[in-house]
């Protein structure tokens, strides 16, 4: 009956892997990651672009075969990847149908058991019992109402005759979700799961993942997901000994824990260079009295040199076998975002006047209901509304980029706004360093900021020193939103005006951009649809805009 089909184990379900090792082209891909996932635990996958999060999805799911390692999998289970494609004339039901087929293949043998038990065939009682069996642990009866619950709540296509390829990548993506939420598998393994739902498709999804009795594997770049869902988080980001680490306590204890452990790098890491420092000093030393040995003072007969030579050329010999043993274990410590000291020049800037001020103003088209509006030295803004309402616009009017159509802009001349746009602009061929030098080039010359006050780039912790010759063009989108934050810090602006500052940015760079702006002296304006930034910021004062113009 139930052959080929894994069927759930509800509380004996097992999933997980231990040292697993994979590589690609070459390059390793996982390296020793550990994990084990139980039916009601919640793990969220983390790490940089192409740290391998979908990859180890993956070889969960038996669709890949790591190089070295244990994989456990007892149990059922589903997963809902990033891109789907399916085959032509493939049905919403179709889909449906190959997630249920364990709940189809049940309800099927129960009717069988169920006539061979009404006719009184031998072993009818056996089949029949065996069957009910598995389809009440399925929940088979109530399968397709829960499918058609989830569909709802997702905002997903409910019409099973609908062709998939018909639908956008958004739509699939929420069919085969409530497809998986619906089929109760013993394990769900979702990659990306809110990148198609809208605010009441992620309260819902929230809901359901919080109260599953499925083991949850998710691969996610939502922080207020994680927050909500994950019980632990493995962080497949760069440690000091190269395998990924495990923290309990949800997304709380993730970042208590590695910034603990990122302390304790740095601290082993400083250590060790200056070990190696201090051998390579004594070595030094020990070359100097080498060389000045063969020339002792004047009256120093031949027999006292060659005696104390030996001794001088042994003394070398030892100081470099210790700096050879020395080899440096403890890797560079990864990126860590530095603020550059803003607004502490204001000296000149009268206090009791805002920095910047608008009132009354409306930009035809894009911001229809008037503003006033005063961002005063320190302050801290969330502009908020929904698509339209002029969020971005607004932002620009302040940093005095875009013309009002009707109302004033006010700032003193010598307030530094530094706006971040919602997106990159077209990348450049010039090399990373060579662009931000340019750019520094072109504050200094209009007089905004001096060339001794300017923001080194190095010391923002944003590039690597071999990112900083790589061609703009050439960068990640991640990587190039990293360039952006940096050109707009360049001057040390006084008010930082931030439009979807989170875009493309790894939850380590966000979780320390957002304490970043809590400590600023800068005054801070800023728009976002980021959940977890949001209720990071809660406490700061609200601006909410509305779209559309004035009833008349």
């Amino acid at each position: 009956m139930t052959a080929g089909i894994s069927l759930p184990h509800r509380s004996h379900a097992q999933l997980g892997v231990v040292d697993v090792h994979l590589a690609r082209g070459g390059h390793p891909v996982l390296q020793g990651v550990d994990l084990t996932v139980t039916p009601g635990s919640r793990l969220g996958i983390v790490g940089e672009n192409g740290r391998g999060k979908s990859t180890l999805l993956h070889v969960l799911a038996g669709r890949l075969e790591p190089d070295s390692g244990t994989v456990r999998r007892f149990g059922s289970l589903g997963i809902a990847e990033q891109e789907m494609t399916t085959a032509e004339g493939r049905t919403v039901g179709d889909l449906i149908d190959i997630e249920l087929t364990a709940v189809r293949t049940a309800l099927t043998a129960l009717d069988e058991s169920t006539e061979l038990l009404a006719d009184e065939r031998p072993g009818a009682a056996e089949a029949y019992a065996a069957a009910l069996e598995v389809a009440e642990r399925l929940g088979a009866w109530g399968a397709d109402r829960r499918v058609d619950t989830a569909l709802e709540a997702l905002g997903a296509v409910t019409d099973r005759s609908w062709l998939l390829d018909e639908m956008s990548v958004g739509q699939r993506y929420r069919v085969r979700l409530a497809a998986l939420l619906g089929a109760e598998h013993d394990f769900l393994l979702l990659d990306e799961p809110t990148n198609h739902l809208d605010a009441s498709g992620l309260d819902y999804l929230t809901e359901r993942l919080q109260h599953t009795r499925s083991g949850v594997v998710l691969v996610s770049h939502d922080r207020a997901l994680l927050t909500d869902v994950a019980t632990s988080i493995l962080d497949l980001n760069p440690s000091r000994d190269g395998r990924p680490r495990l923290y309990g306590g949800g997304y709380r204890g993730f970042r208590t824990g590695r910034e603990a452990e990122y302390a304790r790098w740095v601290d082993e890491y400083a250590r060790e260079q200056a070990d190696r420092a201090r051998l390579a000093a004594d070595l030094e030393s020990a070359q100097d009295r080498l060389v000045t040995g063969w020339r002792p003072d004047k009256g120093t007969g031949k027999h006292q040199r060659a005696t104390r030579a030996p001794a001088l050329v042994r003394s070398v010999r030892r100081r470099q076998d210790a700096l050879d043993e020395h080899a440096l274990s403890v890797p560079v410590p990864p990126l860590h975002f530095s603020m550059p000291v803003l607004g502490a020049d204001a000296d000149g800037i009268d206090p009791d006047t805002p920095l910047v001020r608008v009132e009354d103003v409306t930009v035809r088209g894009r911001l229809l209901r008037p503003v006033t509006l005063a961002v005063g030295a320190g302050s801290r803004l969330v502009i908020t509304g929904p698509n339209g309402a002029g969020k971005s616009t607004l932002l620009a009017v302040l940093a005095g980029e875009v013309e009002a159509t009707s109302g004033t802009r006010e700032s003193d001349p010598e307030v530094r706004i530094g706006r971040l746009a919602q997106e990159s602009p077209a990348p450049s061929a010039g090399r990373v360093r060579d662009v931000y030098d340019a750019h520094v080039g072109s504050l200094v010359v209009a007089g905004l900021v001096s060339g001794e006050d300017a923001v080194d780039l190095d010391e923002l912790g944003l590039f690597t020193e071999r990112d900083l010759d790589k061609r703009v063009r050439d960068l990640s989108m991640g990587q190039q939103r990293r360039l952006d934050l940096a050109m707009v810090l360049a001057a040390r602006p006084h008010v930082l005006l931030l439009d979807e500052p989170t875009n493309h940015l790894s939850i380590t760079l966000v979780d320390e951009l957002t304490d970043a702006l809590g400590a600023t002296d800068a005054a801070v304006a800023l728009a976002t649809h980021d959940r977890q930034m949001r209720r990071d910021i809660a406490d700061w004062p609200h601006l909410a805009l509305r779209p559309g113009p004035i009833a008349a």
